[in-house]
This record gives structure tokens, C-alpha cells and sequence, in this order.
């Protein structure tokens, strides 16, 4: 089960708009949604409570100072019951009805945005994606709609995060921001001070523009870095770098090998990079290696744990991070 999307009574837990997802599973709805919709068409409307744990052996039951469980309520005294995760009694819940009042204070109350949503595991980790308005223009018949990503958990070590995703029309590959440092737009952890920082949305939405206006002119400029085979290569070299060897091993690792050669053919091939004024550019190398992460290559259950959480959150967005800052470079090198 690569996915890795929840099944909470039968249901899958997510709910997505356009395209069908590559694991076909969910709830497909004809339009975007409301939160109201969303958190129900994801299965997400439910909660979450923390309850003491014991140390048990044979007869003798003591209670576990300072330690506290993470389940599900409507489960909870049920032998399946999942734990989420343990934690301290200092630890502070966000359910997922929070998660979704809060993102829409950023991105516009009952405003039908919403395209995908849902839970990962057994509902320990979700996420909530929704479109802003308006587009980023790189070129004519290229632009790249603006999306906002909200992830959390209940699982005692997931931040509240907010990541923005651009999601390129032409080919539908996602091209993930991570920022820098000193630039998150929001990661709060489970503490007396999250609520706090979930009233600070005014500040967020400001952010999330004024990274999305610096990011359309440096893929501007990415369009007018023209690149040959030899520089691709470099480029990807230096986006999948050589891992530090390990028990004296210094050849290159089949799976680095790949995933160059994965993100070269489909800059390449790739859709959209054959257009004209892309072909031959960096922003035609970046769009391959975001779109071989998003849509072609396999994440190990040993290595990135799954598809889905890899490329939204492991390796994928990782890799993707890495490649725009390496493209960042490059352009910083030309002026």
C-alpha cells in the first residue's frame, strides 16, 4: 500500500478535484471545495484526545508520569484503536476541523478552493491543499496556478507547517517551495504557543504573496538561462549529489543514477519543455526534475516510507527544494 492514505470504517481518507491521483483512490468531487465539504469528503471530520498512559506487568499497573496518548475519540476503547503517538502533557491538540477554520482564514472563508485533502497512515498525519487566486506568468502558454499547503499532525513530532506549491498548467507537476531560512511562512509546534501563532494569518497571506512575486521572477529568469546537454548534467549532478560513502563504497549508488537520468529525460521529454522559448533553458531542466519526483519516480517503502508522503513531504519535496536553489545559483551566476 504505497499510498499510505488512511481508511478510516471503510472509507478512503481523502477527497481530491480534476484528475484522478495515480492510486485512484478517494472521493472525487466535480468542483473545488468549501472546507465544510472538504473535511467531509476527506473523512477528516473527526477528533482527537489525549488519555494517560500505564506501565503494566503481570498484576502491577503505574501510571506513566508526564506521558500521554494521542487517539482518535470516536475509536477510543475500541481494541483497534490506533495510537497517534505518545507525548507530554504540555502538548497541544490542533484537530482537523482547527486545521481547516485556520486555513481559511488565510485563503477566504467558504470560498470553494479546496482541491485536495486528506490523511495519511492511520490518521496520524493530514494535509490540506488550496488554490489562491490568480496566476504566475513565466511565458505566454506557460504559467503556474498558486496553491498553499497546509500540513500537520497528531502523531507528537509534526509541526503545523505552511509550504506554498505551484502547480504548472501545461503538465500538472507540482513545483514545491520549501524557503529558506529565516523565510517560513509558518511552523508552530504542538505547544502553549500554537494557537497563538494560528492568529497570525494576516501576516501569513502577506508572505505567501511576496514569496509567489519573487519566485514568478526567478523563473522568469530561469527561461532566459539557455543550457546545453553538458550543463544539464551539472546541474543535476549538483541537485543529486554523490551520498558520503560508506565502509570505504565510493561508487555512484544505482538510485542516484536513476533519478538523474529519470530528471534529464524528462527534461528532455517532460511535457511542456518542448515548447517553444522552454526547450534547452533551465526552467525546462527545473520542470524535469519536479516532474519525474511528483510523477515517476518510486519511493521505497524502506527509504521514503511512500509515494504520496515522498513527494509532498520526503524526498520528493527534498529534491525539488534542492533543484530550485541550485537553479537560483546558476542565475545568480549569469548576472
Amino acid at each position: 500500500m504505497s499510498h499510505n492514505i488512511a481508511n478510516r470504517n471503510g472509507k478512503d481518507c481523502m477527497m481530491y478535484t480534476g484528475e484522478v491521483p495515480w492510486h485512484e483512490l478517494g472521493t472525487k468531487l466535480n468542483q473545488p471545495a468549501t472546507s465544510a465539504e472538504a473535511i467531509k469528503a476527506a473523512g477528516l471530520d473527526w477528533d482527537v484526545r489525549k488519555v494517560p498512559l500505564y506501565a503494566v506487568e503481570g498484576n502491577t499497573i503505574l501510571p506513566a508520569a508526564g506521558c500521554m496518548a494521542v487517539v482518535p475519540s470516536d475509536r477510543w476503547g475500541q481494541p483497534a484503536c490506533p495510537i497517534f503517538g505518545v507525548v507530554g502533557q504540555g502538548y497541544e491538540i490542533l484537530q482537523n476541523r482547527e486545521a481547516f477554520a485556520f486555513f481559511d482564514a488565510i485563503v477566504g472563508k467558504d470560498a470553494a478552493i479546496y482541491h485536495t485533502a486528506g490523511a495519511l497512515g492511520q490518521g496520524e498525519n493530514i494535509w490540506l491543499l488550496a488554490k489562491l487566486p490568480g496566476l504566475m506568468t513565466i511565458m505566454e502558454g506557460d504559467s503556474v496556478e498558486k496553491y498553499v499547503l497546509l500540513s500537520t499532525g497528531h502523531d507528537g513530532r509534526s509541526a503545523v507547517r505552511i509550504t506554498i506549491t505551484g502547480v504548472r498548467v501545461v503538465c500538472q507537476n507540482t513545483l514545491t517551495q520549501a524557503l529558506s531560512t529565516g523565510q517560513t511562512f509558518l511552523r508552530a509546534q504542538h505547544n502553549r504557543t500554537l494557537k497563538q501563532h494560528l492568529t497570525e494569518t494576516a501576516e501569513v497571506l502577506r508572505a505567501v504573496n511576496q514569496a509567489y512575486t519573487r519566485m514568478e521572477k526567478v523563473c522568469q529568469a530561469m527561461l532566459r538561462r539557455e543550457l546545453d546537454d553538458a550543463e544539464v548534467h551539472a546541474y543535476l549532478n549538483a541537485v543529486i549529489a554523490h551520498p558520503a560513502p560508506t565502509k570505504g563504497k565510493m561508487a555512484l549508488p544505482r538510485w542516484v543514477r536513476a533519478d538523474r537520468d529519470g530528471c534529464f529525460q524528462q527534461f528532455k521529454e517532460g511535457p511542456g519543455t518542448q515548447l517553444p522559448g522552454v526547450e534547452g533553458t533551465l526552467w525546462a531542466a527545473y520542470n524535469g526534475v519536479t516532474d519525474y519526483y511528483d510523477h515517476f519516480r518510486r519511493y521505497g517503502l524502506r527509504g521514503d516510507g511512500n509515494r504520496m508522503a515522498g513527494a509532498l513531504f520526503g524526498r520528493g519535496l527534498e529534491m525539488k527544494n534542492r533543484a530550485y536553489h541550485e537553479a537560483c545559483n546558476l542565475v545568480r551566476r549569469r548576472q
